[in-house]
């Protein structure tokens, strides 16, 4: 551990020795959770190795409770970005909620339909007349079931949903047989099958799939009059995304070092197995990419019909109104090398 802060801050002496110095811009960045988790990864990784300060960027955060209070605040300017799944930006568009997504947390659609490994339930049909488990009543989880069951031709009526809470809760009345399947996202999905010892079949939706609908956003207009503001913190993120693909022992260790958790051997080992189970789920699955962190406008659009179809919003959003990659080059302009040099060094 001594080593690791160590090191970082010999990074960021020498990246600060080696600039003039220059006031760092401030970003803030308004998560949409009550508290630390998984995407936070991102960020914590590039303050501990010195990437935004590097960056010449101050970034602060603070947690919003949800994913909609969040898009919120960053719609009212009262936050410069949101950390959030599509949905709201997606939902509240034609509301005036006008947000644009810059750079993805994520390659794959975070929401999936699982059961459990020795479930009589074999294919998505075989859940005709089940009950499917959800976080919370009307979930935006409920998009990828309800278009699954559509596919195997099962309409509404044939199956319901029940709300089943989050983590231990979520997990018992799967184990109880409460319901018969579980729409949720694919990273705690994972997280119970590593942290409670169960396995899980898990179905992705073909049109969804290869849509990320997890990113940061911001207001366009911000996006535009502090350009170079986000082209830096973008490849900051990329570094950070690559830095985690090549470490993900000293990554593990820096979110939890930021979320404030006691480090001990079982809660490294924890995060460490967490992030490698989701490695191809990460912005970086293929560090040599250029594309690391890009937003598929198209994509998002598909969603957004989505929603519309099976009654989450109320229009379709436009592929230019939600989505920009106009940073994605520049983020991904680096040299690998020597992040992957910190990321080996590390132990």
């Amino acid at each position: 551990m001594i080593r690791i802060l160590a090191i970082a801050a010999m990074v960021t002496l020498i990246v600060a020795a080696g600039r003039p110095a220059l006031a760092d811009d401030q970003l803030s960045i308004v998560v949409g959770a009550g508290a630390p988790g998984f995407y936070d990864l991102l960020e914590d990784v590039a303050t501990a190795t010195g990437y935004f300060k590097e960056a010449h960027l101050e970034v602060s955060k603070q947690y919003a409770g949800s994913a909609a209070g969040a898009a919120q605040l960053v719609a009212a300017g009262k936050q410069d970005i949101c950390s959030i799944s599509t949905e709201p930006a997606l939902t509240g568009y034609s509301k005036g909620l006008n947000l644009q997504f810059f750079f993805s947390r994520q390659v794959h659609y975070v929401y999936v339909l699982a059961v459990l490994a020795d479930s009589p339930v074999r294919t998505v049909a075989d859940l005709k007349g089940k009950v499917i488990g959800e976080p919370t009543p009307g979930s935006p989880v409920e998009v990828v079931a309800r278009s699954l069951m559509s596919g195997a031709g099962i309409a509404p009526s044939d199956y319901s949903f029940a709300p089943i809470g989050y983590a231990a809760t979520n997990l018992a009345a799967v184990l109880a047989k409460k319901v018969d399947a579980v729409a949720d996202t694919y990273s705690n999905v994972i997280t119970n099958e590593l942290q409670s010892n169960v396995a899980y079949r898990i179905f992705r939706d073909p049109i969804l799939n290869d849509i990320s609908n997890s990113g940061y956003a911001a207001r366009a207009s911000d996006l535009v009059a502090r350009a170079d503001v986000y082209k830096r913190f973008t490849r900051a993120l990329a570094k950070a995304a690559v830095f985690v693909r090549y470490n993900p022992q000293a990554s593990a260790r820096f979110y939890l070092q930021a979320s404030g958790e006691r480090i001990t051997d079982a809660s490294l080992l924890a995060q460490t197995r967490l992030i490698t189970a989701l490695e191809s789920e990460l912005p970086a699955a293929d560090p040599n990419s250029r594309r690391i962190g890009n937003v598929s406008g198209a994509g998002l659009a598909l969603e957004s019909r989505e929603l519309v179809t099976y009654g989450f919003a109320q229009q379709p959003v436009p592929a230019a109104a939600i989505a920009t990659n106009r940073f994605i080059a520049n983020a991904n302009d680096f040299d690998r090398k020597p992040v992957e040099a910190l990321a080996r060094s590390l132990h």
